[in-house]
């Protein structure tokens, strides 16, 4: 497996536990979800055991000892080897540089909430609103938590990159539905709306504006 190869987030969670000492796949599970660092990918434990055989057939990682304790089954060590060291560097440094193209289903139904009822989406969105206040509460109890043990920054700051992206949307939709219980934004169920009845479109769009940019301008002029 060359380094360059892109590797999944399960995969990168095992190379960085493991560049801090050798692990079992148990002991993995258990550090991961204690660390509360199963936020940070799809996770589940045979996922990570699943992530390990690959690491191991593409010689990312290698067996460090067999060990036995007690009556328990053996556990089999794994160390981190020199070429997955590269592999997670390199991997590491792709992801913090780039900004690949996502989808997020939060934009998808923002682009098509006009399609429902004013009230209706001003309701749905203030369920979201709580829920994602339950969720910052969360990160901050842990970040709370985590600094209170003496913990650096540097080991936690996905916590503070999701608090400030939380803050800010909560902001964000917060207004908006503030704008839709007072009808200062313009809605489709508007009796006196202009867009009730579609308009001929127009794909025109801005010379040398962004993708997301040219997308919404052609949106907005064709409704």
């Amino acid at each position: 497996m060359a380094c360059s190869t892109p590797l999944g987030p399960v995969a990168i969670l095992v190379l960085g536990l493991l560049l801090e000492r050798p692990m079992h796949p148990y002991e993995m599970v258990q550090t991961t979800v204690a660390r509360r660092e199963d936020r940070l990918a799809k996770f589940r434990a045979g996922t990570l055991y699943h992530a390990v055989d690959r690491l191991a057939t593409n010689e990312l990682i290698e067996v460090h000892e067999i060990r036995r304790e007690g009556n328990r089954p053996e556990r089999t060590v794994y160390a981190i080897t020199e070429q997955g060291r590269r592999a997670l560097t390199e991997n590491l440094e792709r992801i913090l540089e780039t900004r690949p193209e996502e989808y997020p289903e939060l934009y998808l139904a923002l682009s098509e909430a006009h399609g429902l009822p004013r009230n209706r989406v001003a309701e749905l969105l203030e369920r979201r609103g709580a829920t994602m206040r339950a969720d910052l509460a969360g990160v901050e109890a842990a970040v709370t938590e985590i600094r209170s043990r003496g913990k650096p920054e540097m080991f936690f700051l996905d916590a503070g990159c999701r608090i400030a992206t939380l803050n800010a949307q909560i902001a964000w939709l917060d207004d908006l539905v503030d704008r839709l219980r007072t009808h200062r934004i313009e809605w489709l169920d508007d009796p006196d709306s202009p867009y009730r009845v579609p308009t001929q479109p127009n794909s025109s769009a801005e010379p040398n504006s962004s993708p997301d940019t040219e997308r919404l301008t052609q949106k907005v002029e064709q409704r």
